[in-house]
């Protein structure tokens, strides 16, 4: 039987009382202050007391509650719990009040009691201490997991199970709730924000799963591609390498998914045999595996990828959270907005994919992956001092175009020249190291003029992405030699 600790207002008491009569009536266990405390006792220690022996901790959330002094007293010993050892911090949202009142609060699933009343109310008691109980509810979480996608995250934990993540707009979640559990009856391991439970650190878990992920299943649509949240789960997974598997249910692919095989659902029809071997196959392999279809499959499904050649789009499943600040990662937004969302919270990683992409568009090569020499000629002047304006900006004059240029330049297309700017970078220690893949490429630390990369995580399932690299990188230096480049 679990243990509850409820904190709340005196001006709330009687409503958290009642929600302590029905968790009990439900079998839980709760410590409520107004009942639980005998004549004599020493209140500070038995409270203190109750915290350190219960699991969970349900912190009742009003315009009053937060300005309490008592309140936010056993908000900061609950959340201290939470952290050390573990402990389920539920907030409950008794009336209207701005979720972000409590910063860490924020970040967890809330459970939204302000139009419940009555038989609703008694039925989400029952759920919740379903949930508390561990009888395997999880709660109704998905439109505020949709909410808390745009707040900040905690460092990220390890899932037990990797899975294969599933990201989509609240406008499929119709689809998603038909896809999921035909996933699940194909022995698929799944998982997507409609898992999430009360008092789940919401950003935090959906950074673990994708960090972790067997393959991320990207439902496409208008609204995912102007979704910021869905942008930056697909810029986490390109940063650790993961698998994609997109599914187009309606318009047209992601931008930052242009080169990436995938399934055509427009007709509203789920992933088939062909689709779902593939996805047993990244499953048992326990790595990225490219999707590419036999030739029978190719021919019965004209969305299947055509064989790789040295200038097709690259067919492969290819290889969020933080807080959104008012800038937009949305792909009509200028670039400036764009990266500097990224760039103001230091995800370097992100932000590097991010310019890539906004190069590649630039010149129509997303569907390709990778600039030719003949395209670098085609790049606009403009967007280059743009990009290096806006990474010189948020880096102190650390990264961009510019503090590259100081370090090398190429004199021609040739190898040696790539070779002597990826020393000059610290793209490598020496002329012998390898270039390992993107996730270990990058981290928090890199040498000035480290960044950007325009490297493309999605094209490295292929043997020849390290030529692409080069002729894009060599493409994009030498026209910024060209009049009106970066000096």
């Amino acid at each position: 039987m679990a243990d509850v600790f409820i904190s709340y207002a005196a001006e709330d008491r009687a409503w958290a009382g009642e929600l302590a009569a029905g968790l009990r009536r439900n079998g839980v266990r709760v410590f409520f202050d107004e009942c639980s405390l005998l004549p004599g006792d020493v209140v500070v220690h038995q409270l203190e007391a109750a915290i350190r022996r219960s699991t969970h901790g349900i912190q009742v959330l009003s315009p009053v509650a937060v300005h309490k002094p008592w309140v936010l007293q056993e908000y900061a010993a609950l959340l201290t719990a939470s952290t050390e050892r573990g402990l389920r911090l539920i907030p409950v949202l008794h009336s209207d009040i701005d979720v972000g009142a409590l910063p860490f609060a924020a970040t967890r699933l809330w459970v939204d009691f302000r139009d419940a009343a009555g038989q609703a109310f008694h039925d989400k008691v029952g759920e919740l201490a379903r949930v508390i109980l561990g009888e395997g509810a999880r709660g109704d979480g998905e439109s505020e997991a949709m909410a808390l996608r745009d707040r900040a995250a905690r460092p990220v934990d390890v899932p037990a199970e990797p899975s294969f993540v599933v990201c989509y707009a609240r406008q499929e979640s119709d689809y998603a709730r038909r896809l999921l559990p035909a996933l699940s009856r194909a022995g698929l391991p799944v998982w997507s924000i409609s898992h999430l439970t009360w008092g789940d650190d919401v950003l935090s878990t959906i950074r673990a799963q994708i960090r972790h992920a067997l393959g991320i299943v990207v439902l496409m649509s208008p609204e995912a591609e102007n979704s910021e949240d869905i942008t930056r789960e697909i810029l986490e997974g390109q940063r650790h390498s993961r698998p994609f598997f997109p599914i187009l249910v309606r318009g047209d692919r992601h931008f930052l998914l242009a080169s990436t095989w995938h399934f055509d659902a427009r007709t509203g029809s789920l992933p088939g045999h062909v689709e779902l071997d593939l996805l047993r196959r990244l499953r048992d392999s326990g790595r990225a595996v490219a999707p590419v279809p036999d030739r029978g499959a190719a021919a019965a499904r004209p969305t299947a990828p055509p064989a790789a050649g040295p200038d097709s789009p690259s067919p492969a499943l290819a290889p969020a959270a933080v807080p959104a600040p008012a800038a937009s990662l949305l792909p009509d937004a200028p670039v400036r907005a764009q990266l500097g969302a990224l760039l103001a919270e230091h995800e370097w990683e992100h932000a590097d994919v991010l310019t890539t992409a906004l190069i590649l568009r630039a010149v129509d090569r997303l569907e390709s992956g990778w600039l030719r020499r003949g395209d670098g000629r085609r790049l606009p002047a403009g967007l280059l001092r743009e990009v290096d304006a806006v990474w010189a900006e948020f880096s102190d004059g650390r990264y961009g175009f510019r503090p590259q240029r100081e370090r090398a330049r190429p004199a021609s297309a040739r190898h040696r020249d790539f070779l002597a700017l990826s020393l000059a970078y610290g793209w490598r220690g020496s002329v012998e190291d390898a270039v390992s893949e993107y996730r270990a490429f990058t981290g928090p630390d890199r040498p000035p003029g480290f960044f950007p990369t325009l490297r493309n995580p999605q094209n490295e399932r292929y043997p020849d992405w390290y030529d692409q690299w080069t002729e894009t990188v060599l493409a994009v230096h030498l026209r910024m030699r060209a009049e009106g480049g970066v000096e």
